[in-house]
């Protein structure tokens, strides 16, 4: 049975998403404050940790930056009211492996939570995954080469190949520009931004030959590959 950290102050939210949660077989550990939330995942072990940004005693952003330091890997997930724009992306940055908004659909999170979870099984985490299938295409993020069966090597350069792996570990889902550019480029402005706009487009040629294969643009907010 997988082990999830709940970490809530909403007491009667927190207990209907804890008997629903228990209903679909998780085993469901609810703290109603961050200091309690760092006590129990230093005594505890989970396979998925939910946080709350905004309680009582240690806020969300402050637990997963302590549980980061604890652990690396684990999944972390952000389930709140907070809807602002930066509170996302400071979700992101903090470490989070998703960002949802309240009110939310009880079965889409459901399968999210089965998603990360079987994500982090397979080692499909940032630390350990290094080689990826994109469609016809077969990456490998270490020695920055991209291959199509009967053809040669590409070879990446550190830049392509490092956002070529955030696109990948982001597949079917939003990699935010902020996200990309803090992670690579170290920075967050205008150049840097037109800079990562060419490395996208030169992505765009070496996968163009699989036409199941597309890198979107997302209005100015980031970019999503997507495999049909």
């Amino acid at each position: 049975m997988n082990k999830i950290l709940l970490v809530e102050d909403e007491r009667n939210f927190a207990q209907v998403l804890k008997d629903y949660l228990r209903m679909n077989d998780f085993e469901v550990t609810l703290c109603e404050n961050g200091e309690l939330g760092i006590d129990a995942f230093k005594t505890g072990e989970y396979d998925l940790c939910i946080l709350d940004v905004m309680m009582p005693k240690k806020d969300g952003f402050t637990l997963i930056t302590e549980i980061r330091a604890l652990n690396r890997n684990v999944p972390v997930i952000f389930l709140t009211a907070r809807n602002m724009r930066e509170d996302m992306l400071r979700g992101y940055r903090t470490g989070a492996d998703d960002y949802i908004v309240k009110p939310f659909d009880s079965e889409l999170l459901l399968l999210k939570i089965n998603a990360i979870i079987s994500r982090s099984r397979n080692g499909s985490t940032t630390a350990s995954q290094h080689i990826y299938e994109i469609g016809r295409f077969n990456f490998n993020a270490r020695l920055r080469s991209l291959k199509r069966p009967g053809e040669m090597d590409v070879k990446l350069s550190p830049k392509e190949a490092a956002l070529l792996c955030l696109l990948c570990e982001k597949k079917n889902d939003v990699l935010l520009r902020e996200e990309a550019l803090k992670e690579i480029w170290k920075d967050d402005n205008y150049f840097t931004g037109r800079s990562m706009d060419v490395y996208i487009v030169k992505l765009r040629k070496y996968l163009a030959a699989d036409p199941s294969i597309e890198i979107n643009n997302l209005h100015g907010n980031g970019y999503t590959l997507r495999v049909f």
